[in-house]
């Protein structure tokens, strides 16, 4: 299980204090993650794997649509994708991949990605002991040393291929460090509430033609997601307490619906589609252990829940939303549904029938 312990060590002052507080902190806490193994050191993750090139990593330099066209070489993987407060793993097989500029899509069955290219700046190939098995990964950083996207291999993977695929893509300079740099808000304007134009923006959700279409309605209206939701009304949206994600999940393993999972990072969007089967709670943490498809969701980082609505050609589509308390996105849930067919009724009902939040008022 992911470790949620918020403590930060002083950063290293230098490239052989940082390994040497690297490994002894493996040594002495083996069950802590990368992510958390960088917190607790004071640098990002992005800059933790680089500072180990030579000894199990290998620094990669893309381009990055090429390597990704070739992922399928590897055969069957394991894909994780994930935010600040939700794990997204999923074990597939890359094909039906599409690049065109910044942006790509990974469509088979079992791995399916919205990609965004520019938040993929770098790239290693990591090769490292877990708790008593060796694993080997490709890991994508985004420029401020943020993971935003693992591929694994499983044993079910084509391991000699894997090999070949690292050289192609090797830099030539494996340097084992790292220029970070901020990352700029994708929603850099936002307008306080009393400047918001509430019915324009609420004329121009009903007239969405596609939920895809959502993003650019906030660019227009210079509102952040949480703020349209609040400000758009029961008709397009409506708050729900924040247990709804566990009941959501737990009624469909009971009765089998196929649903529609995403977390993203900020150069990923991951999806699972189908049913989980397996839930459980540890701790804070709640959980999806299927065998092919893992979720882990800091409960405890939920700050508003969301029944939301958006248009499009065959009725609207129905979404549960989940957001910290930053205000950042960290999972939605559709029920299953491909275009050009309307959402399952079944998946409808179950999201109309979870209770309004409370409303606290001071």
């Amino acid at each position: 299980m992911l470790n949620d312990n918020p403590t930060v060590s002083a950063p290293a002052q230098s490239l052989p204090e940082l390994l040497e507080a690297w490994r002894r902190l493996r040594e002495d806490e083996p069950a802590l993650r990368a992510r958390d193994l960088a917190e607790r050191l004071g640098v990002s993750e992005g800059e933790l794997v680089a500072s180990r090139c030579g000894d199990g990593v290998t620094r990669l330099d893309g381009p990055w649509p090429a390597l990704i066209q070739a992922l399928p070489e590897l055969g069957h993987v394991m894909v994780l994708t994930r935010n600040d407060s939700c794990v997204h793993e999923k074990k597939g097989s890359f094909a039906h991949i599409e690049i065109a500029g910044a942006m790509g899509l990974v469509l088979n069955d079992a791995i399916d990605l919205r990609l965004f290219l520019k938040h993929w700046v770098f790239g290693f190939a990591v090769r490292e002991e877990s708790r008593g098995r060796w694993l080997q990964s490709l890991q994508f950083f985004d420029g401020d040393g943020c993971a935003v996207h693992k591929v694994y291999l499983t044993e079910r993977s084509h391991h000699d291929a894997w090999s070949g695929l690292v050289g192609r893509f090797a830099a030539a300079v494996q340097s084992p460090l790292l220029a970070i740099q901020a990352v700029a808000d994708p929603l850099p304007l936002q307008l306080g509430d009393e400047a918001v134009d509430v019915a324009a923006l609420r004329d121009r959700w009903r007239h969405l033609r596609d939920p895809h279409d959502f993003f650019a309605m906030l660019k227009k209206h210079q509102v952040t997601r949480t703020q349209a939701l609040r400000l758009a009304g029961r008709e397009f949206a409506r708050p729900v307490p924040n247990s709804a994600m566990r009941t959501v999940l737990e009624s469909a393993a009971q009765s089998g619906l196929p649903i529609m999972v995403f977390v993203g990072s900020a150069g990923v969007v991951q999806i699972h589609t189908g049913p989980v089967r397996h839930i459980k709670v540890m701790g804070p943490w709640l959980n999806v252990l299927d065998e092919d498809f893992n979720l882990h969701l800091r409960e405890d980082h939920v700050a508003t829940s969301w029944v939301v609505r958006k248009p499009s050609p065959e009725g609207h589509v129905t979404s549960l939303e989940l957001y910290d308390a930053g205000g950042r996105q960290i999972a939605q849930v559709f029920g299953k549904r491909k275009p050009g067919i309307p959402e399952l009724e079944a998946w409808r009902a179950l999201a109309d029938g979870l209770p309004d939040a409370e409303v606290h008022h001071a």
